[in-house]
């Protein structure tokens, strides 16, 4: 992944970027996406604001310490957020039933409990629901936005990004290099659904991640652990193999 990709927005600027990042944009190792005029351009130092890629500890809870981080700037609520949603399961065995949930409702709750099971569409959209903000989490293989909680139309959004095997939270930041104190991670939704011109910025650094191929594909891919070297193949691999050493840390390799 390239944790150094972000995309920057002049709050007074008006329309989103294009599809692409074109050649000649790239400053510090990143990809600094603007908007003057309706017109995407590139800022280096003079942005008012940069979308930016927040890491998140690869440690088996990736999306509940993402959601943590964008709700409520806290990269360790993994814990916490874990015994939500096993409430939350616990308290309606009809809607969660083993139909839905894969596994019966009981031995579901205990599974989400153990810090190294990995959470999916399932957990986000009742993390959606208990802070009553909508999640959008973007897929950079796909470059498809999954939004969690749309249904409900709560008035405000936070952005997650996904590689395939790893969540890392979406920020917007006063300036490139800026503290992660200072982010915002929560946006107003606007009466069109949308989030103005962050949503088109976050799009973009999905595109550059995509064009870089910085995903796992998990349907086909070779990997090889970043720790110990030894090679998996497939998902099923991958994750026991993680689950096994707690390493998280994979690179595809041909």
């Amino acid at each position: 992944m390239d944790s150094s990709t972000m995309s920057s927005v002049n709050e007074g600027g008006g329309g989103g970027g294009g599809d692409g990042v074109p050649k000649g944009l790239q400053s510090g190792g990143g990809v600094l996406w603007g908007l003057h005029e309706g017109v995407p351009r590139c800022l280096k130092n003079t942005m008012e604001g940069v979308v930016v890629r927040r890491v998140i500890p690869s440690d088996n809870s990736c999306l509940f310490n993402a959601v943590g981080f964008v709700m409520e700037h806290d990269k360790y609520k993994a814990p916490d957020l874990r015994q939500v949603i096993a409430a939350t399961v616990a308290s309606d065995p009809e809607k969660y039933s083993e139909a839905f949930l894969g596994k019966p409702n009981g031995e579901y709750c205990a599974w989400i409990m153990d810090p190294e099971k990995w959470g999916g569409a399932i957990e986000l959209s009742i993390l959606a629901d208990f802070y009553g903000r909508e999640i959008a989490a973007y897929d950079i293989q796909t470059t498809r936005c999954d939004l969690y909680g749309q249904e409900s139309k709560y008035p405000e959004r936070v952005l997650l990004i996904y590689d395939g095997l790893h969540y890392d939270a979406l920020a917007m930041s006063p300036a490139d290099g800026a503290p992660e104190e200072f982010d915002q991670t929560i946006f107003a939704v606007r009466k069109d659904r949308t989030i103005g011109p962050i949503e088109e910025l976050a799009m973009n650094l999905v595109r550059e991640a995509n064009r870089k191929r910085s995903f796992t594909d998990t349907a086909n891919f070779s990997l090889r652990c970043g720790v110990c070297q030894i090679g998996v193949i497939g998902e099923k691999e991958a994750v026991e193999h993680a689950q096994a050493t707690g390493h998280v840390n994979f690179q595809e390799y041909r």
